[in-house]
């Protein structure tokens, strides 16, 4: 009955997509640079990267300078959020001179650090990543309560999930349910809600993950990095029993979400293709390698790819299937998941 209830929310996204003329590029290209000095026994050079992220925009953008290609993609004016993914703690997440490289070339374009915040849920692991609040520098914010999420915006899927302490309806629920103790019935709900930091305080988005695999839905990439860890309620979209991950393109989709991010960037400095995302060192290695593009879709099944051959080649079983979602994100205009240019910018020196 759910996947009923799910495929016939989805047709009605996509038929209302098709109405409105929305439909997926006849080719998306997603550019890559590959340096081995970039990481070395897990250690990044962040003069190294700092190139590679300057070569990539420059790329996507076809602009002749990096402030250029900055500029076209956000203004003076705007409030940009950087979406990392810490969750691999310490080795595994978006690396700090990735993100370092992205805003000195927001600074380049006229951006000033005091308007921007690089962010993702968890406080200790953003520390442990690295980054955290410097004077005169970018904001680092977490997502630490029921007060980080912004009632207005409501994430309605028709899946149900079980609402722990941290999602915003948790208390309101249980001082519902009187003096007794809530059921398991009464702590249900079909509804999350986004992080005030996405719906109120950015403009525009660099959205950063890692590339790295996740159990449920096969990929921890770029249209994981913006829904599931900026949602409260999320684990009903990561239930291995149905497919709660069918859910992520119509997350995506929201006005609050996919219309802010210009520009993905994958960091495969350190990929991990099995334990992800969180940091498991027996499945990962150094890659050395960053993509980009405008096109989450794309990026994502770039990442699917290049996973499924790591496993396939570490006698792992596949992992594609549970990525099947991506081509709902295909079919709701969200990117390519079919026709996919995977253009290399830089050759070793």
């Amino acid at each position: 009955m759910f996947r009923n209830i799910l495929a016939a929310t989805l047709l009605a996204l996509i038929a209302l997509k098709t109405a409105r003329g929305a439909g997926v590029p006849a080719e998306s290209v997603v550019y890559y640079t590959q340096r081995s000095e970039a990481i070395s026994r897990l250690e990044e050079n962040p003069r190294v990267t700092r190139q590679m992220v300057d070569e990539l925009i420059m790329a996507v953008t076809g602009q002749k300078s990096v402030a250029a290609g900055w500029r076209s993609l956000v203004t003076p004016k705007d409030r940009i959020g950087i979406k990392v993914s810490a969750a691999g703690g310490r080795y595994f997440s978006t690396h700090l001179g990735v993100v370092e490289a992205i805003v000195a070339g927001l600074e380049q374009a006229g951006v000033p650090a005091a308007q921007i915040i690089v962010w993702d849920r968890d406080a200790e692991r953003l520390k442990e990543a690295r980054f955290i609040n410097r004077r005169g520098g970018y904001t680092v914010r977490s997502i630490p309560t029921s007060e980080s999420y912004d009632r207005a915006t409501e994430l309605v899927a028709p899946v149900l999930g079980k609402l722990i302490w941290g999602d915003l309806l948790f208390q309101e629920k249980q001082r519902k349910a009187s003096l007794f103790r809530a059921s398991e019935a009464e702590m249900l709900s079909s509804t999350s809600h986004l992080a005030t930091v996405l719906s109120r305080e950015v403009t525009k988005v660099i959205n950063v993950p890692v590339l790295a695999d996740e159990s449920a839905c096969g990929v921890a990439g770029a249209l994981y990095n913006m829904t599931i860890p900026n949602i409260d309620n999320w684990r009903r979209f990561l239930q291995s029993d149905i497919s709660g991950a069918d859910s992520i393109p119509a997350l995506y989709d929201d006005e609050h979400i996919g219309a802010k991010v210009v520009l993905h960037i994958l960091d495969g400095l350190v990929a991990q293709y099995a334990g992800g995302p969180s940091g498991n060192p027996n499945y990962a290695f150094a890659h050395g390698t960053l993509y980009a593009s405008k096109d989450p879709v794309a990026i994502d099944t770039v990442a699917v790819r290049q996973l499924e051959a790591w496993r396939h080649e570490a006698r792992l079983p596949p992992i594609g299937a549970r990525a099947e979602w991506l081509h709902t994100a295909s079919e709701l205009g969200l990117g390519n998941a079919e026709h996919i240019d995977l253009k290399k910018i830089t050759t070793e020196p």
